[in-house]
Parts: C-alpha cells; sequence; structure tokens
C-alpha cells in the first residue's frame, strides 16, 4: 500500500480538499470553524489535565462526602461513553446540539463530550492530600518521555482508526462542506492488526505515566482500566450492526487489548487486508 492509496490518508485528503472551498453560508461557516477550535482544544486540555496525578485538583468537598462525589466523577465518564456508543446513545447524541445540525455535528458533539467529562472529573476532584511519590530530575525527564509516547500511541491509533471521526473534525468539517458525514470503513490498519483497542491502551498508558503518584491517581487508573480491559462488549456496537460477521472474524483474529504472539496477522488463516 503506498500513500496515495492509502484510505486513512485519502479520506482526510478529501474533507481537506472540500473544506478549504466550502458551500457558501457565512452563518454556518462561522459556526462550523468556531466548533472545530473548541472540539480540538478541549481534546488536547482534557488529556494534559491527567499529567498532574490528581495531586492538585481544586475540588473541596469535605471528606468523607468527597468520596462519594469523587466515585460519581469516575462514573459519569465511562457510562456516558458506553451510552453514545449504543443505537439509542446515538440518537441521543444527535439531539444534544439543537436545531437542524445535530445529526452533521454528531462526532464533534461526542468529542466535546467526552473530553468535557474529563475535565470535569478534574476540576472537581477533591484530592486527598497524600502523596506517595514525586518524581524529580531525570526521572521526571523519563516519566514524561513516556507519557510522549503514551501520545504518540494515542495519535497513530486515533489516526488508523479515523483520524477525522475519533477527534471529532468529521461533524464540523462536514458542516463546513455541507455534506453528510461520510464515515470511514471498519478499521482494521496500523495498530489495528494487532490490538482492537490501541486508543485504550494509550489512554491507560497516560493514566500510569503522571509525575506526581497519590492514592486518588491509582483509585483513578484502575476504575478507568478495569473496563477498557474486562468489558470490550461497547467497542462491538459501532462495528457489529453495519459489519457483522467481518467483524466477529476480525474479534478472532486480534486481540482486544495487548498483542499475543504469534500475532493474529502472522497466522496463515488472517484475513486483514496489508499495512503499510
Amino acid at each position: 500500500m503506498t500513500l496515495g492509496t492509502d484510505p486513512r490518508i485519502a479520506r482526510m485528503v478529501t474533507l481537506i480538499r472540500a473544506a478549504l472551498r466550502p458551500a457558501p453560508g457565512a452563518g454556518r461557516i462561522a459556526l462550523a470553524l468556531r466548533l472545530g477550535v473548541l472540539c480540538h482544544t478541549l481534546f488536547a486540555a482534557g488529556l494534559l489535565a491527567m499529567f498532574n496525578g490528581l495531586s492538585e485538583s481544586p475540588g473541596t468537598v469535605p471528606w468523607p462526602m468527597a468520596a462519594l462525589v469523587n466515585g460519581a466523577l469516575i462514573a459519569q465518564f465511562p457510562l456516558a461513553h458506553s451510552l453514545f456508543l449504543t443505537g439509542s446513545g446515538g440518537l441521543l447524541l444527535a439531539q444534544l446540539f439543537p436545531g437542524p445540525y445535530g445529526q452533521t455535528l454528531a462526532t464533534t458533539t461526542y468529542a466535546n463530550t467526552a473530553t468535557a467529562q474529563l475535565l470535569v472529573l478534574f476540576a472537581l476532584w477533591t484530592p486527598s492530600g497524600v502523596v506517595w511519590w514525586q518524581v524529580e530530575g531525570v526521572a521526571l525527564w523519563m516519566v514524561s518521555a513516556d507519557y510522549a509516547t503514551s501520545w504518540h500511541i494515542l495519535l497513530k491509533a486515533s489516526f488508523d482508526a479515523g483520524a477525522e471521526m475519533q477527534s471529532g473534525a468529521l461533524g464540523w468539517m462536514s458542516l463546513l462542506v455541507r455534506t453528510r458525514p461520510m464515515f470511514p470503513d471498519m478499521p482494521t490498519l496500523g495498530l489495528l492488526r494487532v490490538s482492537r483497542q490501541p486508543i485504550y491502551v494509550a489512554f491507560a498508558m497516560m493514566l500510569g505515566t503522571p509525575p506526581v503518584w497519590t492514592p486518588d491517581q491509582l483509585v483513578l487508573a484502575v476504575s478507568f482500566s478495569q473496563p477498557m480491559v474486562f468489558c470490550p462488549a461497547p467497542e462491538k456496537t459501532p462495528f457489529c450492526r453495519p459489519h457483522g460477521a467481518r467483524f466477529n472474524l476480525y474479534c478472532t483474529k486480534v486481540p482486544n487489548m495487548l498483542p499475543h504472539s504469534p500475532a493474529a496477522k502472522d497466522r496463515p488463516d488472517a484475513q486483514l487486508p496489508d499495512d503499510l
């Protein structure tokens, strides 16, 4: 496969070219651009917020009530995430943005909602005040490098899974062009040849590489990582309906989280497309 024939690149190039020449409509164009800036700013802010290990969160709920509030803050993210991946949740997602553009902006609304939930979690969390470990000097550089590696895996996995959809750009850019969102085919290239959930892997790595380790960070990392590892059902929802047996076959070839040996792509019966 060459760069010119790579569907991951071709989709983005097509969408960007169309967005550079948007259909007439000053109000619609301004709305799309504002939502694009909001979407990607929230995305970066939500992930960067995980770097402090919850040691300096501004929440002030008195203990032990803080334990209940913190627990609710943890629960709200995976619950909403799973809900919006269901059929009824998808319909609800299209209704969250008022007006005639709700369906077009569904991916952007999903990305905005997810990152806003992360920001709420870190903004309202009441820290325990206990610090187990705080890295300095060379160790800080090593932890920062691990965190940067997590970002690299996240960006690569998002690209492989469909960058325009995973980042929320598909919605606001489709609105800019004034066209229906064109969703990518079932992703099986790149990191998705060795893991069905490389985005979850990267997210778990981010949770495990803060420079400050606290009981709060441990609770958050365990709470978020467990559903990713042991509850793979939600990830089937967007692909089972349109792809059915093809997705089920893919699940038999590729592990849910971490690669195993021998790798699925090396099996003689594997039926996955060639990668770069």
